[in-house]
């Protein structure tokens, strides 16, 4: 992975075409290691959380080029790579586990087990999960902070939102908007040779948080249908 961090570094320092395309070999290097990996964590992830059997790189990956149109930054490609594995594909809505290589010096790598942006209905399907099932999804947590993980609490809410007991002993799970776990892992460990088998211990810690989350993203899917 050393060629992977080289490469995606030097391209936030040379955000252009032309750089670019002087060394697409390179990025197309990159590209094939990117997706192996991702091979690796489907299968692997798959053997903990059979809900993500059958998925393809493609359902997990993104594209190099940015989308400028709205953006006052026009630099035209991502200085990171990212690999979503989740139920049905990274654009389902369900919660999955997300392994993000950054470019930036400035901006630490990540692994993430959770529910990105949830919509309102499924969120409020979480949150009621969190009351009939707090305690499961307390264990579930601290099995994945054994790992390592945190829980992300960056955009929680200053109060228990409207419909939900104010004393609630899960008010702290329920003020979450982004419902996730995450760890910031440092180059040591995008560049040890058990990369692969160090991921995927630590995605299988969170695998129950992230289960029991997805049952309550059904249950909303189902309201959703009628």
């Amino acid at each position: 992975m050393e060629r992977v961090l080289k490469f995606l570094r030097d391209l936030d320092l040379n955000n252009n075409k032309a750089w670019f395309e002087s060394r697409r070999s390179e990025w197309e290097y990159v590209r094939g290691k990117i997706y192996s990996l991702c091979e690796g964590l489907i299968n692997g992830i798959s053997a903990f959380d059979p809900d993500v059997n059958g998925l393809e790189v493609k359902d997990c990956t993104y594209r190099i080029y940015r989308d400028i149109r709205f953006s006052n930054d026009k630099s035209p490609y991502k200085s990171w790579q990212g690999i979503f594995i989740a139920p049905h594909g990274k654009k389902a809505g369900y919660a999955g586990y997300y392994f993000h290589i950054s470019g930036k010096v400035s901006e630490p790598h990540m692994l993430y087990a959770g529910l990105h942006c949830p919509e309102p209905c499924v969120l409020r399907s979480v949150r009621e999960e969190m009351m009939l099932n707090g305690e499961t999804m307390r264990s579930n947590i601290r099995k994945a902070e054994s790992a390592g993980f945190v829980l992300y609490d960056k955009e929680a809410l200053k109060r228990v939102p409207k419909g939900f007991p104010a004393d609630s002993p899960y008010g702290d799970l329920l003020r979450l908007k982004e419902v996730g776990l995450e760890m910031n892992p440092g180059d040591s460990f995008m560049t040890d040779e058990n990369l692969l088998e160090n991921a995927l211990r630590a995605f299988r810690a969170a695998s129950g948080f992230v289960r029991q989350l997805n049952m309550a993203v059904e249950y909303a899917h189902e309201e959703m249908m009628g």
